[in-house]
């Protein structure tokens, strides 16, 4: 066949271009790390010098560090809402956790994240906690959407022993795919985390995009013998190890869970994927402070813990970084959910879908270009159980009675303040020096303004001419715009206000679903089978307790 030389001048300009239509129109790779029991006060960026996070506090500078963003007060309705898109009230996971011997989860009926990726080509995968049903099969990973798991099914573990203690009983639980993955045991769990997430991306055929999804088991506490396990040469190595010894531990888990941080960026560097990926770190709920659930975290200086509705315990830390956002290196004061992931995730994929009958908000172009957020209220959560709830509209937040009749609703530190953040440690360690190489660069000047805008500072002093907040005596009112550590009741002042709050509250209470909570099953103690968790509701067995687990 002849070519005129127009023929090839043009076919080689057309030959050109394709890579660049090809790129334009490829999906994002999206990385999604969930980290439990993360506190607003425990990470650098947030003005700490006390725990070393200098991968993610990397990713922070340049990308976007959400300031308004919260989750909800508690694991499993956290990651319901991000599966779903949904409040946790319209699933029925508004309360408390999913217990291991609950014969449950999170709804069949329920289309979840995964699923709507897979459909837009995604290969998905999850590392590490599930925690949304294992009664059965069909509530695990592998019938939920993911191509593949390593990792546990209930809500918590010893890092290296990966038993989990609930309600006086003891079984294994870490799992790869559907089997239970003994040869891991005494392995430290978030080192085996990181190791996977870095085979995935190894492995990953990259003209197929990825969605992977690393959910840490820390810095949740683990069982109660050894509550808050860390690798002795991270100990030594800690600097919070100078004040408290629980602190230190704390401090330890999240140092370990950073690394994991660095070596997902470094693989996705090596992998020539790092310019095509959206990376999400968020924390799932509040952090659990001074004793808490055995924890040390912090969430100085918010009010509250881990499991109450004051900001301490739903204000998340959270980030959000892209090459594909236009301005890079920003805190971001748009008002964001949780349940808003999938639906800006979707966005950002090229999904074209609409009418997704869920409460989450596609906030993508609002946080890529910076725009307004369309989102202006958030329902926090209405557990009627606890007899708890709180809505935030506009600046003003309502909040209705509390959990432990007001135990934990405090301030707890520590502040972390009189030690000296290190920004060189930042611009040299490994996602430093990967990001540099993408050309996403660092400088000290620059990480300490950023850094200064991103954090909060001490209360304020109370003004004594208004009722101290406790919602447990009556409805409170804050403005969360100027008292985010939530001590002056407004309620008296802004009546009108409080009003057309409680009536918006009313009107999600009469759109509730019953909590699905269900007393625990006696077939799930693990001395059944084997002496792991297992989905105990796929079988009839209720009383020998020398067998072993049934194959599929």
């Amino acid at each position: 066949m002849y070519f005129s030389g127009k023929m090839i001048h043009s076919l080689a300009i057309l030959f050109l271009l394709i890579p660049f239509a090809v790129l334009a129109d490829s999906k994002p790779h999206i990385i999604f790390i969930l980290a439990d029991d993360l506190g607003w006060n425990d990470v650098g960026f947030h003005g700490s010098g006390q725990i070393l996070t200098p991968n993610i506090d990397a990713l922070a500078y340049t990308g976007l560090m959400l300031h308004n963003y919260y989750v909800t007060p508690i694991c499993t309705p956290s990651r319901s809402a991000l599966m779903t898109g949904k409040y946790p009230i319209h699933t029925g996971m508004q309360h408390s956790v999913l217990k291991a011997a609950e014969p449950r989860g999170l709804p069949l009926n329920e289309k979840l994240l995964p699923q709507y990726l897979k459909e837009l080509g995604y290969r998905t995968h999850i590392v590490g906690k599930w925690h949304l049903g294992h009664y059965k099969k069909e509530y695990t990973p592998l019938y939920r959407g993911f191509d593949s798991h390593l990792g546990f099914w209930t809500g918590h573990h010893d890092y290296f022993d990966h038993t989990a203690v609930e309600e006086e009983q003891w079984g294994f639980d870490m799992r790869r795919g559907l089997d239970p993955a003994w040869d891991l045991h005494g392995k430290y769990s978030t080192r085996i985390f990181g190791t996977e997430a870095v085979k995935i991306i190894k492995n990953h055929t990259t003209s197929q995009p990825l969605f992977l999804y690393i959910a840490h088991a820390a810095t949740h506490s683990a069982n109660p013998y050894n509550p808050l396990p860390a690798p002795i040469e991270t100990l030594s190595k800690n600097i919070a190890c100078d004040t408290v010894s629980h602190r230190c531990n704390f401090a330890a888990m999240a140092q370990e869970m950073d690394t994991t941080v660095g070596q997902v960026i470094k693989a996705l560097y090596d992998k020539n994927m790092l310019n095509n990926s959206i990376i999400v770190f968020s924390t799932d709920n509040g952090g659990p402070a001074a004793g808490f659930n055995l924890n040390h975290a912090s969430n100085w200086p918010l009010r509250g813990v881990k499991n109450t509705l004051f900001e301490g315990g739903i204000r998340g830390t959270g980030i959000l970084w892209s090459p594909l956002l236009t301005r890079t290196g920003r805190v971001t004061k748009q008002l964001m959910h949780i349940s808003d992931w999938l639906p800006t995730l979707l966005a950002a994929a090229n999904n074209t879908v609409t009418n997704l009958n869920i409460d989450g908000i596609n906030l993508w172009n609002s946080l890529k270009d910076d725009r307004e957020s369309p989102r202006k209220s958030i329902l926090h959560n209405i557990d009627d159980i606890y007899g708890n709830s709180a809505i935030t509209i506009g600046n003003f937040k309502l909040l209705k009675g509390s959990t432990y009749n007001g135990t934990y609703d405090g301030y707890y530190g520590p502040d972390g303040r009189k030690i000296r953040y290190n920004e060189e440690l930042i611009i040299n360690d490994m996602t430093g020096n990967y990001l540099k190489n993408i050309g996403m660069n660092l400088s000290a000047k620059g990480i300490l303004s950023l850094r200064e805008k991103a954090t909060l500072k001490q209360c304020p002093d109370k003004n004594n001419n208004l009722p101290r907040c406790n919602p447990i005596k009556k409805p409170c009112l804050v403005n969360i715009s100027e008292d985010y550590c939530e001590q002056n009741d407004l309620s008296t002042m802004y009546p009108e206000v409080l009003k057309e709050l409680t009536e918006e509250l009313e009107k999600y209470r009469a759109s509730a679903l019953p909590p699905g909570n269900l007393p625990l099953d006696k077939k799930a103690d693990p001395n059944l089978w084997d002496h792991t968790w297992t989905n105990f509701g796929d079988y009839n067995r209720t009383s020998n307790k020398n067998t072993h687990i049934l194959t599929y």
